[in-house]
């Protein structure tokens, strides 16, 4: 549908459907969200790993050193302990830690003719878009989630030959595969053609985290400074095509409700009074100038953030978090991320970031993924060499409608109305 504004909506589901509504110019696709259950029971799996992992490695002089590993994700997930073990033992100078384990956001995309069809996360702190091969090896089981939807492009007409290679190193291991060329089509209607995307041979640097989500690949919204391959993304595509109207994508995340992303424009039933845009620091992340982080006596100064939708948590620097996480009695784990009490949530600060002179608060019992009788502080330590200070995830998106302009490069965000 030339023109049309695409609307992609995130749902508390796990079945798909779209659907037109009459007169109102958007596209809607229902998506998955992962459970704040499921986000919980996945953490105490992974501390129970990463407990067995250190007493295995008890009598291993490297295990003194991960507490050192220069390298960690802008996937808002700490690294799992064995890949910062590999990094501390020296594997490589150059090693990107990520890990898509607390994504909670999904959605279904199209490649080829005839469509094929993927669960991505839409990712807006990467570029690439990339979907397991049809030989992929450590890409999931079928026992766990129903196994990974995998593309074979001897059954496409529309595919063509890239070749070249697509490679990502992770403390564990590699994520490796080849460019091809083939149609991709969002929300059945949207046909971006000839787009350049990543068919992964082997993902095992991904880990645990890609096994046991329920995802296939990721979709990148970010710029081309973060692609690799000189892939152009798809959302640039789709513009040059002149597929969307605007060069705007636009998150409306709810709070145990049906949220919409919107491709081509912005839905101005979800949000009252003016956006406040942002200017880019630099248009490669979604990274803008925070004047402030501020919660209960503590405060930053001057900062910096990136945007990020494939992140669930808020992080922040190491020394920084901690000194948040204290004073709001969260504990420490193997993984590096918090547990609080949850008898204390009620009285949690709001935590405040100053963005433009203006303060967008999230409430201290949002500070919190709350399943049973534990509770997953959703602040999480990070820091990243040369990159930015905070990310800003789900948790901060979910209470601000989030308007991503690409062509202005500016990120904007308004009081929701949902």
């Amino acid at each position: 549908m030339k023109y049309s504004v695409l609307a992609v909506l995130s749902a508390l589901t796990t079945t798909f459907a779209t659907v037109q509504e009459e007169n109102d110019g958007l596209i809607r696709m229902k998506l998955m969200k992962r459970t704040d259950h499921e986000m919980v029971a996945q953490h105490l799996e992974r501390e129970n790993k990463a407990l067995l992992l250190a007493l295995e490695a008890k009598n291993n002089p490297d295990v003194a050193l991960v507490s050192k590993a220069a390298s960690a994700s802008l996937r808002g997930a700490q690294p799992s302990f064995e890949e910062q073990l590999a990094v501390a033992q020296g594997k490589s100078e150059s090693v990107t830690i990520k890990d898509y384990s607390n994504a909670q956001y999904y959605g279904v995309l199209d490649v080829g003719s005839p469509p094929q069809s993927f669960t991505v996360i839409f990712d807006t702190g990467s570029s690439n878009l990339w979907i397991p091969e049809i030989n992929c090896q450590n890409c999931g089981y079928w026992f766990l989630n129903g196994g990974k939807h995998k593309y074979d492009h001897s059954k496409s007409s529309t595919y063509k030959v890239d070749g070249s290679d697509f490679h990502i190193q992770y403390g564990s291991g590699d994520v490796k595969g080849s460019f091809s060329v083939d149609d991709v089509t969002l929300a059945q209607d949207i046909v971006i053609r000839g787009q350049k995307f990543a068919e992964v041979s082997d993902a095992g640097g991904l880990g645990m985290g890609y096994t046991m989500g329920k995802f296939d690949g990721i979709m990148g919204l970010g710029f081309e400074g973060l692609s690799l391959g000189k892939a152009e993304t798809v959302f640039k595509n789709a513009i040059d095509q002149k597929l969307v109207k605007e060069g705007v994508f636009a998150f409306a995340l709810g709070d145990n409700k049906e949220g919409e992303l919107t491709f081509g424009g912005v839905d101005k039933t979800k949000y009252k009074g003016e956006i406040t845009w942002v200017k880019l620091e630099e248009p490669k992340y979604w990274q803008i100038t925070l004047d402030n982080v501020s919660v209960g006596s503590y405060s930053s100064g001057k900062t910096n953030g990136i945007v990020d939708s494939g992140t669930s948590l808020i992080t922040g620097p190491s020394t920084e978090v901690q000194k948040i996480a204290a004073a709001a009695g969260a504990q420490a784990n193997l993984l590096g991320q918090y547990t609080i009490d949850c008898s204390k949530v009620p009285s949690l600060p709001d935590l405040d970031f100053t963005i433009n002179g203006r303060a967008w608060t999230v409430p201290g019992k949002d500070l919190v993924i709350q399943s049973g009788g534990t509770c997953l502080f959703a602040m999480m330590a990070m820091d990243v060499p040369n990159g930015p200070k905070w990310i800003l995830g789900d948790v901060f998106m979910r209470k601000f409608y989030t308007v991503f302009d690409y062509e202005n490069e500016q990120v904007g965000f308004a009081e929701p109305t949902y």
